[in-house]
Parts: structure tokens; sequence; C-alpha cells
């Protein structure tokens, strides 16, 4: 299934074909939220961008003309906090997906704010937007000498434990390193010794998560992991969750149009209404992994953008290519795409 494209003309007059995007993920390939807000919102009130595609570096214009939601991926989205009001005020639907891990002592987020700062943020989008919408991620855990499972698991009820009433979900993943060579060559780089989860630990971990989620109450469901983990009331989790979507915005009759759904209200002297299925979709995005559970949608980041420099990021083939991308967004911040032209 592909995005209908039509014709947009461009800031320059030029006709080029556009994609029109049901769902906007913003985005897996960098943090837009934190140091592209205000390019994605000046792009959004125009209502166009130019994403460039990373495997063949065609360019492909993208359209917010029919967008009904978008999903934010973000480490620290307190810059995108003044621009929520914007979208409410558009009738645009959103959720965040806020990973929100504690490698502070180990530095394997380098330019990443402290756990601290970074859960008061946590909790002023959650109070702003409702804690529904804001779903915390511990995305990766990733094993060294000084994170190992239990401690790994102390860091986890630290953070759990201030924002239990915060937050509904948390969705977690393990660092899988030799799949990703960009990540296995940072981690050698900087001489950070790691170790690759096995079915053991990763039963472990699983285990004192259920345990700990005894007093949170969290749903809980691992990020494209293969491992069946349900003994430990571990789900396999949607990010860009039609599930998700059907819950938070029902009243949304072209999103749930998409999703293949339309909103019955019953007779006249009914209060209830359902959704009932239109006819089955399949949703499911070709282009993640075959674990990953996501639906479709148009993700709008590029590689080699993000400067927090986390050095188990798969998305930075390094981190001198990330902050050259960074300046020349700074020296162009008006420009069609994240990195100026």
């Amino acid at each position: 299934m592909n995005w209908v494209a039509n014709q947009l003309k461009t800031e320059s007059g030029d006709m080029v074909q556009a994609q029109e995007p049901i769902i906007i993920s913003a985005s897996r390939s960098t943090d837009i939220p934190a140091f592209y807000s205000d390019w994605f919102m000046d792009r959004f009130k125009k209502g166009y961008l130019k994403w460039t595609n990373p495997f063949n570096n065609v360019p492909i214009y993208v359209s917010f003309a029919k967008t009904r939601l978008i999903t934010f991926w973000s480490k620290h989205p307190k810059p995108m906090l003044k621009h929520l009001d914007y979208l409410d005020g558009q009738n645009i639907n959103y959720y965040f997906q806020f990973t929100l891990n504690d490698y502070d002592k180990e530095n394997l987020e380098g330019k990443v704010p402290s756990v601290d700062k970074r859960i008061e943020t946590f909790i002023k989008l959650a109070d702003k937007i409702g804690k529904e919408k804001v779903i915390w991620r511990f995305d990766p855990y990733i094993l060294t000498p000084t994170t190992g499972v239990e401690e790994l698991l102390k860091r986890t009820e630290y953070i759990g434990d201030r924002l239990k009433d915060y937050t509904k979900k948390l969705v977690f993943s393990f660092a899988d390193i030799q799949i990703y060579s960009k990540v296995e060559n940072n981690l050698k780089r900087r001489e950070i010794p790691y170790s690759e989860f096995d079915t053991e630990s990763m039963n472990n971990l699983a285990k004192g998560l259920m345990e700990l989620n005894k007093k949170w109450g969290f749903e809980v469901g691992t990020c494209a992991e293969k491992i069946d983990l349900e003994q430990y009331n571990i789900a396999h989790n949607k990010c860009i969750d039609d599930e998700l979507m059907k819950e938070l915005f029902p009243d949304d009759k072209e999103l749930m149009k998409f999703l293949g759904y339309e909103l019955d209200f019953g007779d006249l002297f009914s209060k209830e209404k359902k959704l009932v299925p239109l006819k089955t979709k399949n949703l499911k995005d070709k282009g993640q992994r075959i674990a990953c559970g996501c639906i479709m949608a148009k993700d709008i980041g590029q590689y080699n953008t993000c400067p927090f420099e986390c050095v188990y990021c798969y998305a930075n083939t390094s981190i001198e290519a990330a902050k050259k991308n960074f300046q020349r967004h700074q020296s162009n911040p008006k420009s069609e795409t994240i990195v100026g032209e």
C-alpha cells in the first residue's frame, strides 16, 4: 500500500508530485522535537517538506494536506511543547514516544540532558496533553560492565517510580549491536565494552520488570523483538499503533476510515457510539523489521542529523557526520529539507 500522490506547488513555483500521508512519523531517524521543532512547524504551516531517500538519494516531496496524525519520537521534546497548542488548534492528532534511558554515568548518550531534567520534561508534557499520549521507552537496554541486568532494573525502577502517574505504557528493546555495523563500530571506536543479550538475560530482565510493574500497573511491551515474553505480561508492541489511535482519536472520521473503521452512533435513543469495521486492511509497515508491529507511516527524518551523540545510535554513521549536518541546518533553518540546501 502506497500513499496517494498529487500535484503540489512549491515555494519556488514549481509543480511537483508529492505524497500525501495520513500518518507522519517524526521521526525514527532523528530527534525532530529536540532539534528541529521550529523547522518542522514552519514546514507544516507551509504545507510540505522535501525528504531524501537514504538508500538511493532520490528527493521526495511530502505534503501535509491529508495528515491526520503525527507520532513524535524524542529523548527531550521540551522545544516542541510551545507548538502543541497550534497543532491542537488545527485538529491534528498526535502522541509521543519519549525515550528516557539512564546511561548518565557511562556517558552513552553524550549530549542528552540528565535523567532528572528529562523526567521533568516528561511530567510537563504528560500534564499538558494527557498521560495516555506520552509513552515511556527504555530503548535500548544495553549490557556493559556497569550496566548488568540488575543495575538496569535498578535504574528503570528509579524512572518508573517517578513516572507511574504520568504514563500508561512502558516499551523497551534489547540492543542488537552486531546487526548494525555502524553501532558496533561506534562502540569499538569509543572503546566501550559491551555484551549481547542472550535468552537468559532477556528473560531475567523481563522477570524483573514484571515484579517492578506490580507497583506501577503499566502496559509493558517490546519494540521489534522476536522473543516471546508473554509469561511476564509483556506484549509485542506497535509504536505506530492503530489500536492506540482508535482508543484516543475515534472521532476523527478520516483517520478511522484510513484504519478501516467508521463511527456508529447507534439509534436515536442510544448514547453509546462504537467503531465498526469497514473492511480488513493490511496496514503493516513493510519497510520495518519483520518483528516490528507498526502500521505504515511516512517517516520524515534524515539519518546523520541528530547531535545527541548516543554511541549506540543506528541512525548516525558517526558523531562528526551528525554535527556537520546539524550545522548545515542551522545555517539554513527555513529550508525545505532538514539539512538545508
